[in-house]
């Protein structure tokens, strides 16, 4: 399947969560290496985010990475280098971006992973760690998460972008009281 053929699949993939994984931090540190095989010197962390990154967490099994880079000018030129490693991305979606670069790994007829580069340090990079980190410390907090997220795959099975719209409001809730 060659990269506009897996970026429409994966605009019309069903959301459907899975029971939480103990191979998923596994294969993110799998990922993890081998991007920092791929480009040696060029982010400053990288981290697991996302729902495969909280232990118990129901799920769409997509490792999600945030990848930390001292720029969007940086960001912006590992497109080339990242899409001739099994990474495919949409030049038209990452254009509307003004906070990071998105970037797509499939395989097995599924997204695997999704790379999301972002500057080190900006506000896009802590909203995100701040949120994941709200859900690893508190039990309450994920319980409530699970809940909104299966009602919400229930509800949205077949729009991945109602359903993401729909947790947004939740997300931004954690994010800014944590």
């Amino acid at each position: 399947m060659n990269s506009r053929e897996s970026l429409s699949a994966a605009i019309n993939e069903e959301v459907k969560l899975h029971e939480y994984d103990e191979q998923w931090p596994v294969l993110y540190e799998a990922e993890r290496q081998r991007l920092l095989a791929l480009l040696p010197c060029t982010f400053i962390d990288i981290q697991h985010i996302g729902s495969t990154s909280i232990p118990g967490m129901p799920a769409k099994p997509i490792i999600d990475i945030l990848a930390g880079v001292d720029s969007m000018e940086t960001a912006r030129s590992l497109a080339t280098k990242l899409c001739s490693a099994d990474y495919t991305t949409s030049a038209q979606f990452n254009a509307s971006l003004s906070d990071r670069q998105w970037f797509m790994r499939w395989a097995d007829g599924r997204r695997t992973h999704h790379l999301h580069v972002i500057v080190h340090g900006s506000a896009a990079w802590a909203e995100r760690l701040r949120f994941r980190d709200a859900l690893r410390s508190n039990q309450k907090l994920a319980t409530e998460y699970a809940q909104l997220k299966a009602t919400m795959a229930a509800k949205h099975a077949q729009d991945r972008e109602a359903y993401t719209d729909a947790k947004a409001q939740f997300v931004n809730a954690v994010s800014r009281a944590a």
